[in-house]
Parts: C-alpha cells; structure tokens; sequence
C-alpha cells in the first residue's frame, strides 16, 4: 500500500481541471515549470506530489474563506474577480438600454448586493408560502403543493424530476424521475453511526431547530419539527441506491409506461402528477430508482399529512436561507462549517457574483467572453484537440487486448467526437425572464421559474446541440456521453493549463491531458456503453468487454489502497471513470506531445527535459491544501480521486515517467513492468 503524508493535501474535484493563474505572470518573467514550487529533497520515484509541489503546498495555506487551495482556486479567484470588475460595471450604468444584456446583468448583481434592503425584509419573501403550506388539508394538498413548488421554481421535494434525452434514443427529450428528497449530501450520512456522521447528524438538526424558531416557531417545537423532517429523510435515504450503483447507465434506465410507474406505485396517478408539473401529451417516463418510487408510495400512505407539511415548510426554508436576512445566512454557514471547515464566510460580492453566473450565466458569458477571451486560445484549442484525436486512434490501433471488430466501433466513436471551445455560438438570451434591480429574491424565483419552463418546453422539440453545459467563466470542463462531445468553456483556457506562450510541453501535460481526460471519458466504464451516435448501446465483443472489465478492477483495486484521512480510502469504483480518464488522457497527451518538435528534441528548459516538463505540468495542476472536513466529506460524494492520486495515480503506470524520472525498483512508487496498467 502506498502512503504519501498529506499535510492537508489534497486537492479538487472536478472533472475537470483545473488551473493557476496567470494574471500574475504578466509582471515579471513566467517559468511554467518553477523549481521553486519544488521539494527536490524528494526523490520524484518515493512521491512525485511532494517532489513537484512540495514549497508550493507549504507555503499556500488554505485561506479562511475557502476550504481548499489549489490551481484550481486560484484562477477561479481570478475569474471571481474579473467577473466581479464586470458586474460592478455593468450595476453601475444605470442608464443602461431597457433589455440589454448590461442591463439585466447589472439589476441582477445590484439586487443581490442590496443588503439593506434584504435585511429590512428578513423573511417576509417566504411567509406566503409557508403560510400556503399550513392551510393544506390532505395528502392530495400535499401532492399538489410538491408540483406547486418545483414547476414555479421554488424547491424540489421528495424526488428528483428532469427533462433530458433518451440515453437508447439520443434524438428524443423524456420526462426523467430519479431518486431524491433528501437534504445531507449523502445516503450514508443518515444512515451510519461513526463519530463525523453523528456531528454532521447534530449540526443538521440544530440547523433545521434554527430556522424554524427563526420563523416563529418555539425551540421545542422547533427541535419536534426537526426530528420529524430527519426521521422522513432517513427513510428517503434507506430506499436510495449508492453512488456506485448509480454510476450503471443500464441499471438506471428503466422506461416504464404511466400506467406501469401507477401499477408500481399505488396512490400515485402520474399522468395528473405530470400534468401538474406542465408536462402533458407525454406517456413514457424513464426512472434510474423505481424501487424508491414504490418506497415513497408506501412512504405517503403512513406518514401522517401534517409531517409531510412540516417537511414540505422546510424545503421552503433550506432553499431560501442564503438568500434571506444575516441571521438566515448565518445559520447556513454555522451549519456548512460542520461539513467543509470553512473558517470565516465567503464574502458577499463573491457569493452574488457566483450566483449571477449560475443564474443568468450565458447573460453574464457575453460579457466575459468579449473582455477576457482571446480568440487566438480557440485556435490553438482546435488544433490540440485534432492531434490529441490522431494520437487516441494511433493508441486504439495499437491495442494489444481489443479485436479489430471493436477497434473499428472505437475508432468510428471518436471519429465522431464533436468539440465545443470557449462559448456557443448562439447564445441564450432568456426571453420573457422578468428582473429588477429592487427585487432580489423575486429575481431569484423568476429565473428558477424560468429554467424550469425552458426545461419543459424542451420536450416534442429536436435536440440543441449547441448548447454549453457550463457558463463561458467555469474552470472546468466535461465530456457528454449522449451527445457525444467534449466542451472547454472559456474559463479553463488560462495557465497553468495553457498558455500560448507556453512550451509544448507544458500545454499537453496540462491542457493536453485535459483534452485526452475528456476523450477518455468516451471509453470508460461508463462512456463505453454509448455509440458514435451517443445511443447505450453494447457495440463490443464479450471477450472485449471482459478484457476491458479486468484492466478497470485493477485500476480500481490501485485506487482502492490509496488512504486519505486515518483509515479513509478512496473507493476505487467510485472514482473509477474518473481515474480511466485521467490515465486514458495522460498517455494520450503523451503520445501527441512526442509528435511535436519539442517532444522528438531533448533540450532541457529551467534545467528539466520535455519529457519532465511534461508530467511536472501535469502534477502543478494538481497541486493543493484542503480542510480535513473538506476532504472527508468529498471522498463520499466527489468521484474525482483527491489531487496527490490524481497525480501520481496514472503515472506509475506510465513506462515513460519511470524513465524520465529514472525511477527504479526500490523506490516507494515503483510498480514492475508487468504490473502497469495499460487501457487506452
């Protein structure tokens, strides 16, 4: 078992990636690769994360206000604060054209920013619908006020609903059920009984006790109100499947008929359900838990109605409590401390300037895009991209464990990859969206409302494939299986992932292996039961696939070993597409750096060959402190491995990093040829 000290180390999640900033580079002279950042007391082969970001860990502490630090948190602090310059520009031109996007954008963030205001209203936003809730009779009140809520916008109760493709029919948008309902960011967290679960049990209830005397009611009754919404919610839990279960696309298809989910789940009468909720002429659903529907069917029968309005009050209560008065927000920090360890609250021009963008985001991107987007990065995008897919089919064919019939599906899917770089071509401009400058949780209402009609008129139209999964500021990245395309926004274009006026290898060890992340993302373990056309559909051989199946347990056996905190290990399933990816994306990258004229060279830069440079830009992305707390709670719900796995995780499997590090046998993470994984 291999065991690196972490100090705290530990970076993000993120399919995606991540990266530094730069902005700072452009006072003095950058080095991509800086020794300075190093410990080259370590020997690269005993722990390659310490050896490459060893100075820089020590001497970057988490900072009060975030719960992690890394590359990655710094440029989205960078982009926080350009997005910032740009909100604060455009809330002060109020004599901005009625309708223009530096209008609406300004009146939005100005709102948010308006703490007076929002102060004097503490929770006067919400009494009408709290008191709408107390006036209900019966469970058909019930069922009705959960439609209520969730098509207006308001909360989503009990389940989870969605408009989304076909996964077996790719050109058709269906009405999706999936489980839900519950409030701790895990199933285990109500249902274990160690120590860390237990205070995350007791800050829950105490959180839940606060905003319920806040809004009026006694502390006893208020505590009464808290055991009830836990008991329900447990419940909820017990009939949830885990995350890697979840991760099966074909255990979590099940397309039923209205009239096979009602037979299912006796009471419940879905065609009125989804009437209620705006969806009407549809009679398929698809629903990835139909056990919990049933669970939830007997759930509604027993649970006595005054119960299920004391929970439906609280999802009124946790979706608003950021967004209500201090005493409100202070409770939701008090009870997030718990969970991430955060020291002091986010400051409130960052939490606004984040919610501007998660509201109105591709408002904001036109903005973004035109200020701090260089066109020249797209370009250069596109040609990394297309070695990268060369370099993928020069490994595919390579394969020494796939058949030439799967090989040909293989290399057809990639061909068929569709990349998207920095921003969609047609932007969305949320017409009928109604916002104001005085009104901020009214604004807050207006655009949840407005996403979810946008969501249902989706449906009985053909798919838009130009759409962005993620605003143009995101420093992230992600591949869609349905759609069967890799998207960059904009955000992520910056250093240390890529620069223009970086070495090759600097850029394909960051970038580089980003693209081949991404990529592999279509032949993982997931990914890999879609075709070119991004349909589930099985288009290997059985000896292919169980081939590919023993090379993922083993992977995912390497991960299992890796310990976090104490006795915490990664869950190797868990993390295991992930992991593929990021194994899949580094030796892809490698293959397309060799083709470059730095990569056929051997001049050393800063004192390091390509080939180092290469994985030391990989490993700086990586780089990062995280809270305890943080780092706890993310190896249950985030499937990224933590940042010193991430590292060092595809590299020992990696014949190239051994020789350009010369690491050999005796060292800690050496691993014998034979041992190596090799997938993609």
């Amino acid at each position: 078992m291999i065991k690196i000290n972490f100090k705290q180390h530990f970076s993000l999640l993120v399919v995606a990636l991540i990266l530094s900033l730069g902005a700072f580079a452009q006072e003095k002279v950058q080095k991509f690769i800086d020794p300075a950042n190093m410990d080259m007391s370590v020997k690269p082969g005993d722990d390659f994360y310490e050896y490459a970001s060893g100075a820089w860990i020590k001497n970057n502490p988490v900072p009060a206000k975030e719960t992690r630090w890394g590359s990655f948190n710094m440029l989205r602090d960078f982009n926080i604060n350009a997005v910032k310059s740009i909100l604060e520009k455009a809330a002060a031109q109020k004599s901005a054209a009625p309708g223009s996007v530096e209008k609406r954008v300004g009146d939005f963030y100005a709102a948010g920013m308006d703490s007076l205001t929002i102060e004097k209203l503490g929770y006067s936003p919400i009494k009408a619908d709290l008191a709408r809730i107390k006036a209900i009779k019966n469970l058909t009140g019930v069922l009705n006020e959960m439609a209520y809520m969730r098509s207006n916008g308001i909360a989503s109760p009990l389940y989870g609903f969605f408009v989304g493709q076909d996964r077996k029919n790719v050109e058709v948008m269906i009405p999706q059920l999936s489980q839900g309902g519950t409030t701790l960011s895990d199933r285990d967290d109500y249902l274990k009984e160690d120590k860390r679960t237990k205070d995350i049990q007791n800050a829950y209830s105490k959180y839940i006790t606060t905003l319920f005397t806040l809004t009026g009611s006694k502390p006893a009754e208020a505590q009464k109100k808290a055991e009830t919404i836990f008991n329900i919610e447990k419940k909820l839990a017990e009939a949830q499947m885990s995350r890697v279960e979840m991760r099966d696309p074909y255990k979590t298809y099940n397309k039923l008929s209205l009239s096979e989910l009602n037979q299912k789940t006796p009471g419940l009468e879905w065609k009125s359900i989804l009437a209620a909720l705006k969806v009407k002429g549809e009679d398929t659903v698809l629903v990835n838990n139909p056990k919990f529907f049933e669970a939830i069917s007997g759930l509604l029968k027993t649970i006595p109605v005054n119960d299920w309005k004391t929970y439906l009050q609280w999802n009124i209560l946790k979706g608003a409590a950021p967004y209500l008065s201090s005493p409100f927000v202070d409770a939701n920090f008090t009870y997030n401390q718990v969970i991430t360890g955060q020291k002091v609250q986010t400051p409130r021009w960052q939490r606004m300037s984040q919610l501007t963008d998660g509201s109105i985001g591709e408002l904001l991107g036109q903005l973004y895009v035109k200020e701090y987007f260089k066109p020249e990065a797209k370009a250069r995008m596109n040609v990394l991209v297309e070695n990268l897919r060369k370099a993928f089919a020069i490994r595919i064919k390579a394969l020494d464990w796939m058949s030439e019939a799967t090989k040909q599906k293989a290399l057809a899917k990639l061909a068929a990859f569709r990349p998207k770089v920095g921003y969609p071509d047609k932007w969305q401009n949320y017409d009928g969206l109604a916002l104001n400058r005085n009104t901020f949780f009214k604004n807050l209402r207006n655009t949840n409302a407005w996403g979810y009609n946008y969501m249902i008129s989706r449906l009985g139209k053909p798919v838009d494939r130009e759409r962005f999964g993620m605003t143009p500021p995101t420093v992230n990245a992600y591949y869609s299986a349905t759609l069967n395309e890799i998207v960059f926004p904009a955000g992520i274009l910056q250093f240390p992932f890529f620069d223009p006026k970086a070495d090759d290898a600097v850029n394909y060890g960051g970038i580089g292996s980003v693209i081949g992340h991404e990529m592999s993302h279509g032949f993982d373990d997931q990914g890999s039961k879609f075709d070119a056309d991004g349909n589930m559909r099985n288009w290997w051989t059985d000896e292919d696939r169980k081939r590919f199946e023993a090379k993922t347990q083993a992977l995912a056996k390497q991960y299992d070993a890796y310990t976090v905190l104490g006795d915490l290990h990664v869950n190797g399933n868990f993390t295991l597409g992930e992991n593929i990816g990021d194994l899949g994306g580094m030796n892809v990258a490698y293959e397309a750096f060799k083709m470059t004229e730095q990569g056929l060279r051997n001049e050393k830069i800063d004192g390091f060959t390509p080939d180092q440079r290469f994985f030391l830009a990989w490993a700086q992305v990586w780089r990062g402190n995280i809270l305890p707390e943080t780092a706890a709670q993310l190896i249950k719900t985030d499937p990224h491995s933590p940042g010193p796995y991430r590292t060092i995780g595809p590299l020992v499997n990696m014949d190239a990093w051994y020789k350009a590090f010369d690491v050999q046998p005796g060292d800690k993470l050496y691993k014998k040829p034979e041992d190596r994984i090799r997938i993609w």
